[in-house]
């Protein structure tokens, strides 16, 4: 994994002070949702403290950093779109998840299709970490936002996680 490519903006001070006028704002509000997901993707990490003075928040080169209520306000509007849920009551612990999880579910579905395991056990573990899932866009994903999808799928009636004594598995149909 290389180095995290910054957008052009991100080195631009006011895009760090939510804009005013509508049109301006609009495209902000664009450039950082796709900032956030492209970062959490890039980090392989599904969870992001927005209190937290993470890099994606803060850029000290120009010493600047967007205020508590822009990094609410980006994380509410991901949330809109599927692309972000909060985790606790204050809202700032927040899972981040760059496919919706609708998305999520179908990616691993078609994997699944596409390499025979349907009618077969998996362990998410395997899924997550496992050989056979080098290089699939879903190996490394949090174990959480994993379940999350799968759940899309079980009420689709395309798998059943299943309980297992050692973590949890599911079976794809």
């Amino acid at each position: 994994m290389g180095a995290f490519v910054w957008p052009w903006q991100y080195s631009f001070p006011p895009f760090f002070t939510v804009q005013v006028h509508a049109k301006t704002k609009e495209q902000q509000l664009a450039t950082w949702k796709e900032l956030v997901l492209n970062y959490q993707k890039h980090k392989c990490q599904a969870l992001l403290n927005i209190a937290e003075d993470t890099p994606l928040f803060d850029n000290k080169e120009i010493s600047r950093k967007l205020s508590p209520d822009g990094r609410l306000w980006v994380m509410e509007e991901l949330a809109k779109t599927g692309h972000a849920a909060t985790v606790d009551k204050r809202k700032q612990q927040w899972e981040v998840y760059w496919h919706t999880l609708d998305e999520w579910s179908t990616i691993l579905y078609d994997w699944a299709v596409a390499n025979g395991m349907t009618n077969t056990v998996c362990t998410t573990f395997e899924l997550v970490a496992g050989d056979t899932t080098v290089g699939e866009e879903f190996h490394g994903l949090d174990e959480g936002v994993l379940t999350k999808a799968l759940k899309v799928l079980e009420a689709r009636g395309k798998c059943e996680i299943i309980v297992l004594d050692d973590g949890s598995g599911v079976k794809f149909f």
